[in-house]
């Protein structure tokens, strides 16, 4: 097999981690023997256990000793929690380390520069852009000082989220809303404006079927560690910069922790009783700044966050830049009027266009996800 096709590997097992590694990156490690057989395979499980390399170690044994390892991310340098991941394949007698991605994160990098220097062939780049992608919020995290923001809307073909009379449930499947779900359990925190709040009333938090999650008996994940941690709930953030949520809202239940976010001069003391409450700078047309909330979220270690309503605040967003990920699920069905999806978002003429690349289009039950992301500007 070729340096590729281990590091595909070894992507694949980075994957496992989604939605239990925040504030860590996702990693995936494959390890083989001098032989170049595969020897043993790990990922990071969960934020404090071990390393995808330490694991992979631990499952290669001594067959690691002269081997190489394929690593999605650069091998970290530094102790925190556990220590450095370089020294580990030092000391294993690793010959030759294959990244993909180089560690942007000053604290942690430098891992490739010491293993150079005792010897170490490594080799960098290799499926960079797709281990990137895998790893996308981290490194938004790490590289704009911002948690990584999806948005996720659902519609009609006509693009259309709620009918005349405002009634939206439900315009997609349940194997769509099911998936949201899945979305919802990889976010640190799911944000939603206040019209949201009070035309739908919705609790934001993760619902699945017994048995279901990458910490499911029986998972990958759950094999792969010892005990883990069970699965923090996302923090639920409602926009709301006059304090217009209801005592009474189903996202103040206590399901899940929440923050509200309100504008500096607002009246949210009935609210602070009740909740946690946020005070930032009034924007308009916004109600708050929107940078400044996800600056908040950024100090609270929040890597990646899905948006889920409504249109207005949805179209904010993409007009501060803020959407990095658009994840669409498409009912075939049309309404002709009512709700479009997608508030007034900065553009006036064609020419300013949002343009974004699609990355996946698949079925959830008679449905399509679309999955697309921005072009970056040095491509239009």
């Amino acid at each position: 097999m070729t340096d590729q096709a281990h590091m595909r590997r070894a992507i694949e097992l980075a994957a496992h981690g989604r939605g239990t590694t925040s504030p860590n990156p996702v990693v995936g490690c494959v390890v083989l023997d001098a032989a170049g057989q595969v020897a043993g395979e790990g990922f990071h499980a969960y934020a404090g256990g071990p390393h995808a390399e330490v694991v992979a170690l631990r499952a290669a044994g001594e067959r690691a000793r002269g081997g190489t390892a394929y690593v999605t991310l650069e091998p970290c340098d530094h102790t925190g929690r556990t220590g450095p991941c370089a020294l580990a394949l030092l000391e294993a007698g690793i010959a030759r380390v294959v990244v993909a991605v180089s560690d942007p994160n000053p604290m942690a990098a430098g891992g490739a520069d010491r293993l150079r220097r005792h010897g170490v062939t490594v080799v960098t780049g290799v499926l960079a852009e797709e281990a990137g992608r895998g790893n996308a919020e981290w490194l938004t995290s790490v590289r704009l000082g911002r948690p990584h923001v999806t948005w996720k809307y659902a519609a009609t073909l006509d693009g259309r989220s709620a009918a005349a009379d405002g009634t939206s449930q439900w315009i997609t499947s349940p194997e769509s809303r099911a998936d949201v779900h899945r979305l919802r359990g990889e976010a640190g925190a799911i944000i939603a404006g206040i019209g949201t709040v009070l035309a739908d009333d919705p609790r934001l938090t993760v619902r699945r079927p017994p048995g279901d999650g990458p910490l499911a008996a029986g998972s990958p994940l759950h094999a792969a560690v010892d005990g883990p941690p069970s699965a923090v709930p996302p923090l639920r953030v409602v926009v709301d910069s006059d304090a217009r949520t209801p005592l009474t809202a189903r996202v103040l239940d206590g399901r899940a922790p929440t923050l509200v976010a309100v504008a500096a001069d607002a009246d949210a003391g009935a609210l602070a009783a009740r909740t946690e409450v946020v005070r930032l700078a009034r924007r308009r047309p916004y109600g708050i700044d929107l940078g400044e909330l996800l600056a908040e979220l950024h100090r609270r270690q929040i890597v990646s966050v899905l948006l889920e309503g409504g249109p207005a605040l949805a179209g904010s967003f993409l007009r501060e830049g803020l959407i990095d990920r658009v994840v669409g699920y498409l009912a075939p069905a049309l309404l002709g009027a009512g709700a479009a999806a997608l508030g007034p978002a900065g553009v006036a003429t064609i020419a300013e266009t949002h343009r974004l690349e699609f990355e996946d289009v698949t079925p959830t039950g008679p449905d399509l996800r679309l999955t697309a992301r921005p072009v970056p500007a040095k491509e239009l």
